[in-house]
């Protein structure tokens, strides 16, 4: 093979492998997330304020908090499936370290997950049927005192 066959099968292999790199980040790029305002009451009746954003469509859930660097203090996701069923999560792709609260229709914390490991492809699974997954930076249950029975009121959750 001549030298300029291979420059060439090089050149149009990388511009492949960019131009599909480019479609990536554009796919990526395009999903937007509403920010809405919810609290989580706690079992003492301690309200906590959150700011979340909205993950209620497949590219948003599909998307959710994969390749964010930072997340401000209760700040959070809402993963809204539109259906109560079993709901496996994962971390792929995700840096950040999160606590996962798993939520009924009513808005009742059934389940929860701390710490979850950034990058880990192991399955998160809700143990149960949910109709919604909150994530939040982790050591926010603890430092929160969530716990299972909790509940979470909203404008799309908690009858509020």
């Amino acid at each position: 093979m001549s030298i300029a066959r291979t420059l060439s099968a090089r050149s149009a292999a990388m511009a492949l492998f960019l131009s599909l790199l480019l479609f990536a980040v554009a796919a990526f790029a395009e999903v937007q997330f509403t920010a809405d305002r919810m609290r989580v009451v706690t079992a003492d009746n301690q309200a906590h304020e959150l700011t979340v954003e909205l993950a209620i469509d497949a590219d948003q859930r599909e998307q959710g908090l994969m390749f964010r660097r930072s997340m401000a203090p209760d700040h959070g996701m809402l993963f809204d499936f539109g259906e109560t069923r079993r709901v496996m999560m994962w971390m792929k792709n995700t840096h950040l370290a999160l606590d996962m609260l798993f939520v009924d229709k009513r808005g009742i914390v059934r389940t929860i997950h701390q710490d979850a490991v950034p990058f880990s492809e192991a399955i998160i699974d809700s143990g149960e049927p949910v109709a919604f997954v909150l994530e939040l930076n982790a050591g926010t249950v603890k430092r929160l005192g969530i716990k299972a029975g909790d509940r979470l009121e909203g404008a799309r959750i908690g009858g509020n």
